[in-house]
């Protein structure tokens, strides 16, 4: 089976990734949208680039696909991308930190020659009926692997399988400003999930809690090195990132 996955660098489209290799897929190319527009209904926006960074830590390709990310016109973005109707180089150029390591990074250009898409969609209709259909109208097949898996059950797989996660992005009551970075070990997923508990929201991050990117997985030869700056407000914050390298390379 040849496979494209939607990766944005976070924990579920990362795991969607290991999760087809595991399988015996031939996996052609990382697929990620950069948005350029303020807001996106589908797509992860900030630290996206990991997803580079993985790609060539596990050398696949990387298909960064440029979009304002508009409801009208993302999926669509995302389609051209994967009929080879865009410019892999010229959105690399444009999304590409100047401080991020680049060397290594191998772009897929052309259309990709796939038989499904695997995304790491949890429990979005918006986000997994769109994608369906657009799949549908290339002829290829859709995987959700991670569709409708327990929060609590999904979020403790990944310390306990070898992912290292790191949040990137905190936007939920209970979550301060010590979260921003933190790794989900063993013992963070706990207290995470107790304070989902506490302040009822998604253990898993679905509804938009938290973001995450992923700098180690069992499929990934070398660990990714980010360093950031934390910025905090009003209860909510981020890890803007000002460098990414894989470990060894820097």
């Amino acid at each position: 089976m040849r496979v494209a996955v939607l990766c944005s660098g976070g924990k579920d489209s990362t795991y969607a990734t290991w999760w087809s290799l595991m399988r015996g897929w031939d996996v052609k190319a990382l697929v990620t949208l950069c948005v350029s527009g303020d807001d996106s209904m589908m797509f992860q926006m900030d630290g996206v680039c990991v997803a580079g960074l993985q790609s060539a830590s596990c050398g696949i390709p990387w298909l960064p696909i440029a979009t304002r990310g508009s409801p009208e016109e993302e999926v669509n973005d995302l389609k051209r991308g994967l009929e080879g109707r865009t410019d892999p180089k010229a959105d690399f150029d444009r999304f590409w930190p100047e401080k991020w390591q680049k060397s290594e990074i191998i772009l897929h250009d052309g259309e990709l020659e796939i038989d499904a898409l695997v995304t790491g969609a949890l429990r979005s209709d918006y986000q997994r009926t769109r994608l369906d259909r657009m799949c549908s109208s290339l002829g290829i097949r859709s995987f959700s692997p991670l569709w409708h898996h327990g929060p609590h059950e999904h979020i403790r797989r990944f310390p306990s399988q070898g992912f290292d996660v790191r949040l990137s992005s905190i936007s939920a009551d209970g979550l301060g400003e010590e979260w921003i970075g933190r790794k989900l070990s063993k013992k963070a997923v706990e207290e995470l999930i107790r304070t989902s508990k506490r302040f009822r929201f998604n253990a898993d991050g679905e509804g938009g809690e938290y973001e995450t990117l992923v700098v180690k997985a069992p499929h990934m030869e070398n660990s990714i090195n980010l360093e950031g700056e934390k910025h905090w407000g009003k209860g909510r914050g981020s890890w803007k990132l000002l460098s990414g390298s894989l470990s060894g390379n820097r």
